[in-house]
């Protein structure tokens, strides 16, 4: 859709030559010699920008400016002027003007500034709605969204709460896959039985493999107790494990064995001991990949994705940022004894557009450092940390270039790859379902870059 520029400027030639400028760069215009005239034109639902010359016939720009500002706040405005002085720009910002243009104007210049003022505008208007919606958020026991994937996702989660078979829990790090482990727990038939929780990366092997099925006494040097394990302790319950694709390859036939026989032998043990438990397992990893390379048992693999359920990245999420950031801010100002009760536009935006590599986790803390740092009720821009402050998602094709600069479509191509695994700490895996690349592919590419650099 084209956006609607309405013009304010007494001299008809001028607004004629603006028009015609302004309608071949796609913009929508209507003109107007009068201030009152195009005051009472003004439409909050369909003008996008105003801009006014700060000298009329019968008003001045800058009251136009305040007029606009405090009727219609959404709606930027552009002051333009043949006296420009550094005077007259700080009159136009102080009475809320967006920008300031001189004259003789410079179409390609006015048309730049006047594309900012409608993203601005934009961002302005999906603030508002965003945080309107804060006030009522959805649920699935502890997870919140009001966003169309997280609507859907609370629906599987209903349908599949009360499921015996096993669950598979896919996504980024950071993603939510244990809270929502627990929320399908929370809302099952074994509720009222355990769930346990065992980080299947953090523990060699044969640790691992004493915590999940138990130990005699004396089966090995350091067995100075029974231990009866985590399946038997979650017996009648939930087993979740987390980092699934982490077990080493040694161990994947017993656990395997344990999922389809469902009964446990301990280290050193003589008798196999039934179990009741669902499981819940959770990846950041992509399994299916990991198969391919050897590196996990593909009939494990389809006995742990019965049922699949992918959790939506955060920067997907879209409205959800701003609800979780609010949430997390009055979470961390009660903790912390602090009085902050919002942030600005600005902050909004930013959040808004920063890319979260590390999902929720990361705007967790994001918003656990604006919090500490901020010396006002509402949390401002420099309360952020440095790489929200500074992130340009707009320029993210050319890195650190010069915006304008003109390169092949491959070099491209080459700087936004090398920006996405910049942003995703180098995690190819993620890159690869980010870029929408094949693994395989993604590995070529940056083989052959190497290879161009060597």
């Amino acid at each position: 859709m084209k956006s609607n520029i309405l013009i304010i400027e007494d001299d008809q030639d001028m607004c004629d030559m603006l028009a015609m400028g302004l309608r071949r760069r796609g913009f929508a215009v209507s003109t107007y010699i009068s201030g009152q005239e195009g005051l009472a034109a003004i439409n909050p639902e369909t003008t996008d920008v105003v801009l006014s010359d700060i000298n009329l016939p019968d008003a001045n720009g800058l009251d136009i400016c305040k007029e606009v500002v405090a009727n219609t706040p959404d709606i930027p405005v552009i002051i333009m002027t043949a006296f420009g002085s550094m005077d007259t720009a700080i009159s136009a910002i102080r009475s809320g003007a967006y920008d300031f243009v001189t004259k003789p104007l410079d179409i390609d210049i006015l048309a730049l500034s006047l594309e900012r003022a409608v993203q601005y505008r934009e961002l302005k208007v999906r603030v508002k709605k965003l945080s309107d919606q804060i006030g009522q958020p959805q649920h699935f026991d502890n997870l919140m969204g009001e966003s169309p994937v997280m609507e859907k996702l609370f629906s599987q989660l209903a349908r599949i709460a009360d499921s015996e078979a096993s669950l598979l829990i896919s996504g980024e790090s950071g993603s939510g896959k244990e809270l929502t482990a627990k929320a399908v727990h929370t809302h099952s038939r074994r509720r009222d039985n355990p769930l346990i929780t065992i980080n299947c990366a953090a523990m060699p092997g044969q640790l691992l493999e004493s915590e999940l099925f138990g130990h005699k006494k004396g089966a090995f040097t350091d067995a100075q107790n029974h231990n009866s394990g985590l399946f038997m302790a979650a017996n009648g319950g939930t087993l979740f494990l987390d980092e699934v694709g982490e077990i080493p390859l040694k161990l994947q036939p017993k656990l395997l064995r344990a999922l389809e026989e469902r009964c446990v032998r301990p280290v050193g043990g003589q008798r196999e001991l039934p179990f009741d438990v669902r499981i819940i397992a959770a990846t950041n990893r992509d399994l299916e990949s990991a198969v391919e390379d050897g590196l996990f048992r593909e009939d494990l693999y389809y006995r742990l994705n019965v049922i699949k359920i992918e959790l939506p990245p955060l920067r997907s999420r879209g409205a959800d940022i701003l609800l979780l950031a609010k949430k997390f801010m009055d979470a961390f100002a009660t903790r912390q004894e602090k009085k902050v009760i919002g942030f600005s536009d600005t902050v909004a935006g930013k959040l808004l557009r920063y890319a979260w590599p590390g999902n929720v986790r990361e705007l967790r803390n994001a918003i656990e450092h604006a919090v500490a740092l901020t010396a006002f009720d509402t949390l401002m821009p420099e309360d952020l940390p440095e790489k929200i402050r500074h992130f340009r998602g707009d320029c993210i094709l050319l890195g650190d270039q010069d915006p304008m600069e003109l390169v092949s479509m491959e070099e491209m191509e080459r700087r936004y790859i090398t920006h996405v695994l910049k942003v995703s700490d180098n995690n190819r895996t993620l890159a690869a379902r980010i870029l929408q690349l094949d693994r395989k592919t993604l590995y070529r590419k940056l083989q052959r870059y190497e290879e161009s650099q060597g």
